[in-house]
């Protein structure tokens, strides 16, 4: 009996010892994340700033940077969306940020904030946001990210861009690469994995060297690498959600690789998921897209303001986008695949912008 009274006393103390050294790690790791992320931790109005130690904003007094930041009118908005609305931050004449504002009240909206500030606290990719800071307040959060000077995607593509510059070919291309890069880096790079749930034009974001950048993470869903899917609430943009997540509820990196095709044929056509006159039909890009090569009127299928481009190279990325937007998942490529894809599409031949127009259209049968 003494031995069973000494065996389980032993046992509870290694216990008691085993958690309270989980306790300590957890705690000395914590400590060690917030030395490595934060430099200025300040409460100010009921609302507290933290701001990376890897930003630029770290050189800058920061003060003048809370203070420019709690002065935000409606004046400084450059952008609005379905979970916040963005304002321009300018710090001086050489410093700008870009600062998304998420009003708090509901579990949705604080859990986006969460997942947002989760998904990019420890990214560094050259294709996806930085993220430099945040600020909590009792009745909203921000989030403070690098300011994209060439705005979005989808405003260069549908008219909307400052001066309305046209994209031509090689910008389009450089685009679609840079964008694949930033998504697969979350897909295959990460751990856990990030599928990002609400690719989209507007979401991808040009800096000043036309370099694209993926944005908004306020739907990402985190996944274990031995996991094959995360189920969730069905959410995102009309147009860009892959038919089979309407019927599971189940988020995949291959849901965001339908949603990247979309982006494709939108950087190929010039045309909106949500067109007008899509919608006036019943129907969607991808399934216009389809209609037009089964009538044979391949000449609607291309933007008609590109100029001359590589009709091999438009021809090759056509079809990746057609391997992205196949029905069935599995014979979907994964964003790694589709990397490789475009840049196996380069091409030096040009031709005229008459004749520049896919003529392979083998795996567009396959799409659904």
């Amino acid at each position: 009996m003494r031995k069973v009274l000494v065996l389980g006393l032993y046992i509870t103390i290694c216990c008691i010892a085993f958690i309270t050294s989980k306790i300590i790690i957890s705690i000395l790791l914590y400590k060690r994340w917030r030395r490595k992320h934060m430099v200025y931790d300040q409460g100010h109005g009921g609302g507290k700033m933290v701001i990376f130690r890897s930003s630029v904003l770290q050189s800058l007094k920061s003060d003048m940077v809370l203070n420019k930041t709690l002065k935000l009118s409606n004046k400084d908005i450059i952008g609005s969306g379905g979970y916040g609305t963005v304002y321009k931050l300018k710090i001086n004449d050489t410093a700008a940020f870009a600062v998304k504002r998420l009003n708090r009240g509901t579990a949705d909206r604080d859990k986006g904030f969460e997942r947002e500030l989760e998904a990019m606290a420890d990214i560094n990719h050259r294709n996806i946001v930085t993220l430099h800071g945040y600020y909590i307040a009792p009745h909203y959060n921000l989030l403070m990210y690098e300011l994209m000077p060439n705005g979005s995607l989808d405003s260069f593509l549908h008219g909307r861009s400052i001066g309305k510059k046209i994209l031509d070919w090689k910008s389009r291309y450089k685009i679609a690469i840079g964008a694949a890069r930033g998504i697969s880096y979350l897909h295959h790079d990460c751990i856990p994995h990030i599928i990002h749930r609400d690719i989209k034009s507007s979401n991808i974001l040009l800096d000043q060297n036309m370099e694209a950048r993926v944005s908004d993470f306020g739907l990402a869903t985190f996944m274990a690498p031995n996991k094959t899917h995360v189920s969730t609430i069905v959410a995102g943009t009309f147009g860009y959600l892959a038919p089979e997540y309407f019927d599971t509820g189940r988020a995949t990196v291959k849901g965001d690789v339908y949603s990247f095709g979309v982006v494709l044929l939108e950087l190929l056509t010039g045309k909106k998921p949500s067109d007008e006159a899509f919608m006036e039909e019943g129907t969607k890009l991808v399934t216009w897209v389809k209609a037009v090569v089964q009538d044979k009127k391949e000449e609607l299928v291309l933007d008609d303001s590109l100029g001359s481009c590589p009709m091999e190279e438009v021809n090759n990325v056509f079809n990746i986008a057609m391997m992205c937007l196949e029905s069935e998942p599995l014979k979907r490529p994964t964003m790694d695949e589709v990397v490789k894809l475009l840049e196996q599409a380069k091409s030096d031949k040009l031709v005229t912008a008459s004749s520049c127009l896919p003529n392979d259209y083998s795996q567009s049968e396959a799409q659904g």
